[in-house]
């Protein structure tokens, strides 16, 4: 009898499988919406700060502290 059940339940996974990937090639596409993304700020963001190396190497220093102190933990026991 447990050969019956083991065989049941892969079907009924085989068959919950297929109903997903029917659903998920059923669905709608995407409306357009035509959307005008415009990524020119100017000088409204105050220019290209994010772009700057070293921000980018200040950050990841801070990170890195951040990650060693809550992995050093507090010894006090």
């Amino acid at each position: 009898m447990t050969k019956f059940k083991l065989k049941l339940e892969t079907f009924a996974i085989c068959l919950l499988a297929v109903f997903f990937g029917v659903r998920t090639f059923a669905q709608e596409s995407a409306p357009d919406l035509k959307v005008d993304v415009d990524v020119d700020k100017g000088g409204a963001m105050g220019g290209d700060w994010m772009s700057s190396p070293l921000v980018w190497v200040i950050g990841a220093l801070v990170l890195i502290l951040i990650i060693a102190l809550v992995a050093r933990g507090n010894n006090n026991k």
